[in-house]
């Protein structure tokens, strides 16, 4: 994303809906500018604010001229008064950080908007964890924090020396030159983005060390780290394996989904009919 230097007049308004704080005012042109190492490509700037088409001269004219009675004349705080947003057309690598950070575009190895993961949400279709096994899902980043995918290589090749199951349909996954070693594409390596996923899943007997190598590893990494964790229920919609794990170190649990029923089949089909025989 771009701020043309002949439209902007210097309002501020932008500044306030970056998520991640790239937009300021440069004092020497007083212009509003991107910090391009900053911005994630979200396009919230451009899409949470309104776009009118003010004639840029007069708006910097009666500015000046209010300035001079001590008045102010600033338009609503999510307007752009001149539509002064220039999206960019995104070449590689700079495109991967709108794969992550637009909620509304779909990620090309995977179809699905935004980062690009269906997680473990939709796992009474997909099956990818099952009895007997657990998965996580390692989130990294949020708005105002970013990560950069060098911080996400650090996790996932301490999780690849572990020699965990890493999701084959996650984005974060298609990334990688070799999930052996958990390498991520050397281009990719100073890209930040808004947010990513990891998902990967062990024996259920490796939730614990797999829980401590994720506290160790987001030590090293300036970034907020989240974990979630998937398992099975019993046939009464009970979890009493993994539970006590998460307990003895010290989470209290909260059950934040539980999918019941999505894609299972409640109806037997149709039987055709006997036939019988005529009595003789």
């Amino acid at each position: 994303m771009r701020i043309s230097a002949e439209r902007c007049v210097a309002c501020g308004n932008c500044t306030y809906v970056c998520p991640m704080g790239a937009i300021y005012i440069d004092p020497v042109i007083r212009r509003a500018t991107i910090d391009r190492d900053e911005c994630v490509e979200c396009y919230t700037c451009l899409n949470g604010m309104s776009q009118e088409h003010l004639n840029p001269t007069l708006v910097r004219a009666l500015r000046r001229l209010f300035s001079w009675f001590r008045l102010r004349f600033d338009p609503e705080p999510d307007v752009c008064p001149t539509a002064a947003f220039e999206p960019e057309e995104l070449t590689w690598p700079r495109i991967v950080r709108r794969a992550f950070s637009d909620p509304r575009v779909p990620h090309e190895s995977t179809g699905v908007e935004g980062r690009g993961t269906e997680e473990v949400k939709t796992n009474d279709v997909s099956g990818r964890i099952q009895v007997g096994e657990v998965g996580f899902t390692i989130e990294f980043g949020r708005p105002g924090v970013g990560v950069r995918f060098w911080e996400i290589q650090e996790m996932t090749r301490a999780l690849a020396r572990a020699g965990v199951h890493f999701e084959r349909r996650n984005p974060v996954t298609t990334l990688m030159k070799d999930t052996a070693t958990g390498d991520i594409r050397e281009d990719l390596l100073d890209e930040k983005i808004l947010s990513a996923i990891v998902e990967i899943k062990v024996p259920v007997e490796r939730t614990e060390e797999i829980i401590r190598l994720v506290w160790e590893i987001e030590k090293r990494i300036d970034t907020v780290v989240s974990l979630g964790v998937g398992t099975r229920c019993d046939e009464r919609g009970e979890e009493n394996v993994v539970a006590p794990i998460l307990e003895r170190l010290g989470y209290k649990l909260h059950r934040a989904k539980t999918n019941t029923g999505l894609g299972r089949v409640t109806n037997e089909p149709a039987r055709e009919p006997e036939t019988v025989g005529a009595a003789r």
